[in-house]
């Protein structure tokens, strides 16, 4: 008996270290990622995943549009979760 409670008190623990180690981590960058999506706004600069440079000047639900460089028709649409960095246009003047 003494073996099997040994057992299951080393399965709890290498489950609350797995936890710990790899789920918590994972939900704590999806809430940043999130909470970065969400405060986006007009005028902000980003870096898309592909590594592109730009400004957002439209925002939708799902969309941005992304002006790209000097040449002020070079806008794409493109979807939230293809922005990786945002920079608050306020913070960029400083």
């Amino acid at each position: 008996m003494a073996g099997t409670g040994g057992m299951l008190i080393w399965l709890i623990v290498m489950i609350a270290i797995m936890y710990f180690l790899m789920i918590r981590p994972q939900k704590k960058e999806q809430n940043r990622v999130k909470a970065m999506l969400a405060d986006m706004a007009v005028g902000d600069s980003v870096v898309t995943t592909s590594g592109f440079y730009g400004v957002i000047i439209d925002i939708t639900d799902e969309d941005v549009i992304v002006e790209f460089g000097n040449n002020k028709n070079c806008r794409i649409p493109m979807r939230k979760g293809a922005i990786a960095e945002v920079e608050k246009a306020d913070s960029a003047i400083e």
